[in-house]
């Protein structure tokens, strides 16, 4: 019994034991280290008082096994220690019994994350711009421009599919400058009709129209040296046009009832779904605005065009939303990573991110699984699998193991190594998996 509490107590990972009734046993010191709470504290309470976890109301491992009579392993959540910090774990629980099995109650171990969680986000920080995150190589062009951008007053023109993050990106524009202690502020020109728009960009004075009982100040003017976002401004009629491209050429602007000539601070960064071009072709919208907002021109890419960052993305949301919802932390069924990548995404990011907070919402267990997939991402999801759907999904989960590596591959130069290290595998599995997958390599692997 003596060399059992001596090997407890010099495992690094924390382990605790509980009653029938949920109140600990045994705290040992590993488990004292991660939570900032002494043995003496925890022994005789309920352990949900002394976790505080994320797993504790719906998701308990330690429940299910007692329950079930089953082991749980390696199952993600947090705990909250002591100075109420949130501390990323691996749980792992089993079922206590007498010698004539009889349960007695449960133990679990859990595992500090914080450093691999910590080195993720180093890793994802490469591949993040504000709330933008992208693998794709389209996508790091854009990030490599960012800071250029950023610094500079000039006019941005962004163009995107609906849903893209056309608004993320000029967030991440506006934080990443000199202006980010400045407001943000967005119209969504096509939202409004001219006269409104217009007392909306420019401002009023008092009896300016029916209604005006008072001053008021223009988004120009409010903005003051921070950024106007102009979104889906290719809906703009052409009476409106002439009135913005005035402003943008003068820098000025001059309230509606008024004589007054304001300068115009604020950096203007515009946004469209449409082609511009032609627009600008057909006479729907002017050539002189478009070289006026054309100073520097970001295309983002739709997401089907950046298959790659589908997994990212559904982890980056799932944890959003959860968080916001104050649901645990659900995780996803493998199974449905390939149909979610076959799936064209008409709506894009913002379609992705509606499914996650769907299913979150919707999801009754513990994974969100093919059961969950609406009817427009599988049309047969009350079905069984057929043979070649299944087939199907083989080759598009191989498709998608493909395109991971090698863009981990691209990302580090083919430096192995630092490509297995992204991507969180051995560097043998990675050398196995391009066996596997025919991925060709070149003679050199950016090690120099």
């Amino acid at each position: 019994m003596d060399s059992t509490k001596a090997i407890l107590e010099s495992i690094s990972d924390g382990v605790f034991t509980v009653d029938s009734v949920w109140k600990i046993t045994s705290f040992n010191r590993a488990a004292e280290e991660i939570t900032g709470i002494s043995r003496e504290e925890a022994i005789g309470r309920e352990c949900s008082e002394v976790f505080r976890s994320s797993m504790c109301e719906t998701a308990c491992a330690l429940r299910e096994s007692m329950s079930s009579g089953k082991s749980v392993l390696c199952r993600y959540g947090y705990i909250v220690d002591s100075d109420g910090e949130r501390i990323p774990v691996s749980v792992s629980t089993a079922v206590l019994r007498d010698e004539n099995g009889k349960v007695l109650g449960g133990a679990e171990t859990f595992r500090d994350l914080s450093e691999i969680e910590s080195l993720q986000n180093q890793l994802q920080g490469r591949y993040r711009v504000g709330d933008l995150f992208s693998r794709s190589s389209a996508m790091q062009k854009i990030f490599k421009l960012i800071p250029a951008v950023a610094s500079s007053p000039t006019t941005v023109l962004i163009q995107g599919e609906t849903g893209t993050g056309k608004e993320v990106l000029a967030r991440a524009i506006h934080s990443s400058g000199s202006r980010r202690d400045e407001p943000f502020v967005a119209v969504n020109c096509g939202a409004l009709p001219d006269a409104l728009l217009e007392s909306e960009l420019f401002g009023y004075r008092r009896g300016a129209f029916t209604g005006a009982v008072g001053d008021r100040e223009g988004k120009f003017i409010s903005a003051g040296g921070g950024t106007l976002f102009l979104d889906e401004i290719g809906d703009v009629s052409i009476a409106m046009q002439v009135k913005l491209l005035r402003v943008l050429q003068e820098k000025t602007v001059t309230p509606l009832g008024s004589n007054e000539v304001v300068p115009v601070k604020a950096r203007i960064i515009c946004a469209t779904n449409r082609d511009l071009v032609s627009l600008v072709e057909s006479g729907e919208f002017r050539q002189d605005l478009f070289y006026r907002i054309n100073v520097v021109r970001l295309e983002i890419p739709p997401l089907r065009d950046r298959l790659e960052d589908i997994p990212q993305l559904l982890d980056v949301l799932l944890r959003k939303h959860s968080f916001a919802q104050g649901i645990d932390l659900k995780e996803y069924d493998p199974q449905i990573l390939p149909l979610l990548m076959e799936y064209s995404w008409p709506g894009n990011v913002r379609e992705l991110e509606n499914f996650v907070e769907r299913a979150i919402v919707l999801c009754a267990g513990v994974s969100i699984t093919i059961q969950d997939l609406p009817v427009e991402i599988l049309p047969r999801r009350n079905k069984s699998l057929s043979v070649s759907t299944a087939t199907t999904m083989r080759g598009a989960r191989a498709d998608t193991e493909r395109q991971m590596i090698l863009a981990a591959l691209e990302n580090n130069r083919f430096n192995r190594t630092a490509a297995a290290l992204e991507l969180g595998i051995h560097k043998t599995t990675l050398y196995r998996r391009i066996k596997a997958l025919s991925i060709s390599l070149p003679q050199t692997d950016g090690r120099s």
